[in-house]
């Protein structure tokens, strides 16, 4: 019997190969034709791995601006003024839904992109040194501006006494962070979502250098001194030192803790009075700071805050060494005091910041801040002879008012829904704050810095997005943004409120006063 049931198991074993096999094809053909797809029409600009190329990198973490729906529009369209072509004559509509939905996926093995990846990236097309001094415009290179289009990545040179645009010119895709100037103003570096630090020269309207710090890179810093810039990555979990002048490789951190975990790299700032780089790690309780050389030369700022001759050193940390400084929460977003004595923090995943003494390693208060507040984008203001600071929330309709000396809340101001953005200078007696979560997002509240209160509630354009003030070096004019892919920059006259001119934009999503940035105005995120 034992026999006979042998042979029969023997007998419907090939039966049983054939349809298990006929049911693995259908799964595997689908994803071998997804990926036939993607070689055929996506590698030779987005990276056969995905990682870039002509193209961004087509990961999650970098399309994380780009919502799924929105993928398959641009495969099927394409994308205004870029390079991205339509595949609608091309690709059928599952096909283009199937390619959308890839892209998305984590990839099965962990790209790599270390330090031979990024010196086979560097670009240089002018080393330093190369290009003229003197500025090919005629405007005041300490007021001008540059406007972020994130719309159809470009960035917009625009002079800051007549608001008249110098120069447009193409970006990466997806700047992030914000530009850094160089303290003179005449070079200004973009970090991209993507990884790539592009090093561009004002005075000539030229790029001058660039390279590939990372896959998902968070932000860049640039030294006081203008001499070293530093990226923070998400992917692959590091920070990455370079040499200003050509972008050339320095050091690859790995950000590892103490214990061996490893961690994303949230931000980096640079700290002009301690002479070094500030690291927030999103996933170990620990802050990093990195001190650069001193300069060999007295730097003195003529901006709000006073920066000292030679910036102080409350440790004695060899240059470009990790100084580590454990922290008891979580902390991915900073805000600091004029000095950078304090770091002000906050988790995202938290519902409160923390204050902590970098000089000690001592935390010396507890915010109450519940609602996500958006230390990044705080500013300060003297108010009855202290220090104040203030900071939307970013899911909560306020902003918080603390008093840099007790670190106690003295006032929240509720507001017409949860706010990104809010914008000084020391020159105006206001403060506007946007709104830019919610149904409310069109409007923008202007802040009485004595009074506390809100005293006008401005509209710009029912409907459409308001967001990001940024004021020029005198505090004179301002700017605000429509957030749209036709929007506009508005100018505004910043004593009465009234708007002056619009100058068509595609999602101007970030102004940079060159003043404000380099002189560590105190209305301005740093």
């Amino acid at each position: 019997m034992a026999d006979t049931r042998l042979a029969i198991s023997l007998r419907l074993l090939p039966l049983l190969l054939t349809a298990a096999l006929a049911l693995l094809p259908v799964a595997v053909s689908a994803e071998t034709e997804t990926e036939a797809l993607y070689r055929t029409h996506c590698a030779a600009c987005h990276g056969e791995d995905r990682l870039g190329g002509l193209g961004p990198a087509l990961l999650p973490g970098n399309l994380s601006r780009l919502k799924p729906a929105a993928a398959e529009a641009v495969i099927r369209d394409g994308r205004a003024a870029s390079q991205m072509p339509g595949f609608a004559a091309q690709l059928e509509d599952d096909q283009i839904a199937s390619l959308a939905e890839w892209i998305y996926r984590e990839p099965e093995v962990e790209p790599r992109w270390g330090q031979d990846e990024i010196l086979a990236s560097q670009v240089v097309h002018h080393p330093d040194g190369t290009l003229p001094d003197a500025p090919r415009f005629d405007a005041d290179p300490l007021n001008l501006f540059i406007v972020v289009e994130t719309g159809d990545h470009h960035a917009t040179l625009l002079d800051g006494d007549t608001f008249t645009p110098i120069r447009r010119f193409a970006t990466r895709y997806a700047l992030h962070g914000g530009p850094k100037y160089t303290p003179d103003g005449r070079h200004v570096f973009f970090g991209s979502r993507d990884g790539w630090i592009t090093k561009y020269d004002i005075y000539n309207m030229e790029v001058v250098a660039e390279v590939r710090a990372g896959i998902n890179m968070r932000n860049i810093a640039v030294s006081a001194d203008g001499r070293y810039v530093m990226a923070a990555n998400y992917l692959p979990h590091s920070l990455v030192l370079f040499d200003a002048h050509n972008l050339d490789l320095m050091k690859v951190y790995p950000a590892v803790g103490e214990n061996g975990q490893s961690s994303r790299v949230s931000a980096v700032y640079a700290a002009p009075p301690r002479g070094s780089f500030i690291a927030a790690l999103k996933d170990i309780e620990e802050v990093w700071e990195i001190p650069w050389p001193l300069p060999t030369e007295p730097v003195v700022s003529t901006g709000h805050m006073a920066t000292p001759l030679a910036p102080r050193r409350s440790h004695d940390t060899p240059n470009f060494r990790v100084r580590r400084i454990p922290v008891p929460d979580y902390l991915d977003d900073f805000f600091f005091d004029l000095d950078y004595q304090h770091v002000i923090g906050a988790s995202r995943g938290g519902e409160g910041g923390m204050v902590v003494d970098l000089d000690s390693g001592e935390k010396v208060a507890d915010l109450p801040l519940e609602g996500m507040p958006h230390l990044g984008s705080g500013i300060t203001w003297e108010y009855q002879g202290r220090r104040v600071m203030a900071t939307p929330h970013l899911t909560r309709a306020a902003v918080s008012i603390i008093d840099m000396t007790s670190w106690e809340v003295i006032k929240t101001l509720e507001t017409d829904g949860p706010g990104f953005f809010m914008r000084s200078h020391a020159n105006s007696p206001y403060v506007w704050a946007d709104v830019f979560f919610g149904p409310n997002r069109d409007r923008v509240h202007v802040i009485d810095k004595q009074s506390l209160e809100i005293v006008e509630t401005l509209i710009p354009e029912p409907g459409r997005t308001a967001a990001h003030v940024e004021f020029d070096r005198y505090g004179e004019k301002l700017l605000l943004s429509l957030w749209e892919d036709d929007g506009a920059v508005i100018v505004y006259d910043a004593e009465t409120l009234e708007e002056e001119k619009r100058i068509p934009m595609s999602k101007p999503s970030g102004k940079y006063n060159v003043w404000n940035k380099t002189r560590y105005e105190e209305g301005t995120s740093h």
